[in-house]
């Protein structure tokens, strides 16, 4: 027991901070608040460190009954998760201000959502999956409305009543899942039953029932990944929530998404079974839908912030190549479209992260993120106009970009997989993209501006500005070490 607590003990120091927060906004006078931005930073560096004694003392297990699991691919998306929060919260230095009273909540909520970031990448039974997914929604639902003006509470209301329709479409997918293997484990390591024992059994006659579960959950973590039919909350929200928030969500709410259904699918659903055509076929349709879509909707937009939020979903539709191909495989073995997928997101992480960093800056102190106002931002603010291009490049797939990369190494595991005509969708959306994407960076170049003033950016946000652009860099013309961590967390799939 104790030792499954050890294991647990990163996720608990994030929960433990975040109520240590709420304390100290209570009893903090409101001009020395922002310390409660040190004291989530602490936690979260607590949790880190934990994290990195679990490695050295070799505590990678599953745990709690075989609910969760200590493994590569949940701690490789621990330290995504973790990274991500702290850039959030380093970033919203400035911009929590407008939060007035609630900045500690603010600061609160980003630790609690970020523990059920946590708990779902390694959640190994259905219960489990579901009560993390539920920490995750709810925090995510309150901290898009709280700025409280109209397009905020609209986005947040949208937000909810989506999400709601979401987690109740999961819960249906589950209930099937249970009623056909009669255990919600997606694993056993005692010998007991599981649901991947049920799969691979190979009983075809139950394969109706199987494909209508994988459509129900995938049709519920769709809203999470942001994929076509499941997307239209997501301009809204992007536009409306508060510009932090949008970022947190375009990066952390994603990548959980992605992390839970990969583990879902590759460890429940299995490669090699009955069904995986089946689904490697359901991914493949979403993935081009997706694509072209977001793609040609983003073609429209006057706004940056939606114009990012039709590119998260086009964007979905590249990390879901990886999942089509599930038969793509290394000499190794390796499952090469399930790290496409892991590698995918986390260079995506220090792109979308840049981009809206970027959008966040100049949004604070122009209050607008219309394209049009963008003009002569490369003179204004230099920094964030130059790393907003550099991270639209990179979204874009154009070298030296570590988007590049990962889209180089998708799209050769969809040709190994015999998938060459997704392929050909995906390069034809890729050029699509390169017009809005560039769009933006004439304007800012470019456009015609009035003579106005300089933007003064504070240097806590040009750090994490300079960060995600040296991410953006460095994994694109050096990726091997981001490659190999990514293969060693899909590892335990094979």
């Amino acid at each position: 027991m104790l030792e499954d607590l050890d294991r647990l003990g990163p996720i608990l120091a994030v929960m433990v901070a975040a109520a240590l927060i709420i304390i100290a906004g209570l009893v903090l006078p409101r001009e020395r608040v922002k310390l409660v931005a040190g004291l989530a930073l602490a936690g979260l560096a607590a949790s880190a460190i934990w994290l990195v004694t679990l490695i050295v003392r070799e505590r990678e297990a599953s745990y709690f009954t075989d609910s969760m699991a200590l493994d590569n691919f949940s701690i490789f998306f621990m330290f995504l998760f973790i990274g991500v929060a702290g850039a959030v919260v380093v970033a919203s230095l400035d911009y929590s201000d407008r939060f007035g009273e609630h900045q500690s909540e603010f600061f609160a909520l980003i630790l609690v959502a970020t523990s059920g970031m946590m708990l779902l990448a390694g959640a190994r039974d259905l219960v489990t999956i579901f009560v993390a997914l539920e920490l995750t929604s709810i925090t995510q639902f309150i901290l898009a409305g709280l700025l409280r003006d109209d397009k905020g509470s609209e986005a947040a209301i949208k937000y909810l009543l989506l999400g709601a329709v979401s987690s109740a479409v999961v819960l249906y997918g589950m209930a099937f899942l249970f009623g056909l293997a009669g255990t919600t484990r997606l694993i056993s390591t005692d010998g007991g039953p599981s649901i991947a024992e049920t799969i691979a059994s190979g009983d075809s006659g139950m394969q109706s029932a199987l494909i209508v579960s994988m459509v129900f959950i995938a049709a519920g973590f769709g809203f999470k990944m942001v994929i076509v039919p499941f997307q239209m909350w997501a301009p809204d929200v992007y536009q409306g929530a508060p510009a932090p928030v949008a970022a947190f969500l375009s990066v952390g709410s994603k990548a959980a998404a992605f992390a839970v259904v990969l583990r879902i699918f590759f460890e429940g659903f299995g490669t090699d079974t009955f069904v995986g055509d089946d689904w490697k076929m359901m991914f493949a349709v979403l993935a081009a839908v997706s694509m072209t879509v977001g793609n040609v909707m983003a073609l429209r937009q006057t706004n940056v912030r939606r114009l990012l939020g039709y590119s998260s979903i086009a964007q979905a539709g590249n990390f879901l190549v990886g999942m089509a191909a599930i038969s793509a495989t290394t000499d190794g073995d390796s499952q090469l479209g399930a790290s496409a997928v892991v590698f995918f997101l986390a260079t995506y992480a220090f792109t979308n992260l840049g981009a809206f960093f970027a959008v966040m800056a100049i949004e604070h102190r122009t209050n607008s993120a219309e394209i049009e106002d963008y003009a002569g931002m490369g003179r204004r603010a230099p920094i964030a106009a130059i790393v907003l291009t550099f991270c639209l490049l990179s979204l874009t797939g154009l070298p030296p970009t570590a988007g590049f990369i990962a889209k180089i190494y998708i799209f050769n595991a969809a040709v190994q997989a015999d998938l060459v005509w997704l392929v050909m969708v995906a390069v034809l959306n890729t050029v699509l993209s390169a017009f809005y994407y560039l769009g933006v960076v004439r304007q800012m170049y470019a456009g015609e501006a009035e003579d106005l003033p300089a933007l003064r950016i504070e240097p806590a946000m040009q750090g994490m500005l300079l960060v995600a652009a040296a991410g953006v860099f460095a994994f694109g013309v050096y990726p091997m070490p981001l490659i190999d961590a990514a293969q060693r967390a899909v590892n335990v799939f094979a």
